[in-house]
């Protein structure tokens, strides 16, 4: 299960992640907790809203993923208990064992505010007195949480951040590129808002860049495993285990070095 902010974060960092898990026999989900009514300067939000749903619908039917719809408005993403409850009742309905969430530092804090909404909502899914809204039944099983690249592969501070894996995402890539085209209300606004020159050409610099840090593959996502206390076992890493030699693993992260060795 992918989990992202707005319509058209999960196509930047996850989707070719995501795409690989479904050609490897994986059910995949995705989902976006707000529904970027705020991503227009043209339409009003409720206009705004409409149509980025519809857009992430289509771009989640060409990733062969199941579409949950968004929970709250733009900018109203908060760590707060009735989304927790909210997106606690998804997250068990799905019962991921690999979740896909944004990373815990990014430019805005609508995205740091859903990677702490998930992964909160996923240690809480085999809590029995924790109320879910709707109601749902705990769960039982492991889940194993990777978090994605920030947007610009850097932290707020501006540092480079270097991820614990790197995903091989050549094979996938015009997919990825396919589904984020989906998102058309976002070529204007996303030049005039972050003043990117075309966000096809942002998510394949992304995309080269994480590929030339991963020093094998062409085109690349990264991951950082979440600390596994009240996940799953502290050897899991089943994104390796389902995608083989398409996932390399920074060993020198893993040792607490950071670099890549």
């Amino acid at each position: 299960m992918a989990i992202g902010a707005h319509p058209d974060d999960i196509e930047f960092m996850m989707a070719g992640t995501l795409a690989l898990l479904k050609h490897a026999g994986y059910e995949t989900h995705y989902m976006n907790v707000a529904n970027g009514c705020c991503g227009s300067a043209q339409h009003t939000a409720a206009e705004t809203r409409r149509i980025r749903g519809a857009e992430a619908r289509v771009a989640a039917r060409l990733l062969g993923a199941k579409f949950h719809p968004s929970l709250v408005d733009d900018l109203d993403i908060y760590y707060e208990r009735t989304t927790l409850r909210r997106l606690a009742s998804v997250i068990r309905s799905v019962a991921p064992t690999i979740l896909l969430v944004p990373s815990p530092q990014d430019y805005m804090e609508d995205h740091t505010n859903v990677c702490r909404l998930a992964v909160s909502a996923a240690f809480t899914r085999g809590m029995g007195n924790f109320r879910t809204t709707p109601s749902q039944a705990p769960v039982e099983g492991d889940v194993t949480v990777y978090h994605a690249m920030p947007h610009g592969l850097r932290d707020p501070l501006r540092r480079v951040v270097v991820p614990g894996a790197f995903v091989n995402t050549e094979t996938v890539f015009e997919l990825k590129q396919a589904a984020l085209l989906e998102h058309k209300s976002q070529q204007h606004w996303l030049g005039e808002s972050q003043k990117m020159s075309h966000y096809l050409k942002t998510q394949e610099r992304f995309s080269l860049a994480l590929g030339r840090m991963s020093k094998r593959f062409k085109h690349a996502e990264g991951w950082r495993r979440h600390l596994h206390y009240g996940f799953c076992p502290e050897t899991a890493h089943p994104l390796k285990e389902a995608l083989g030699r398409n996932c390399r693993i920074n060993m020198a992260y893993e040792k607490g070095l950071g670099a890549l060795d």
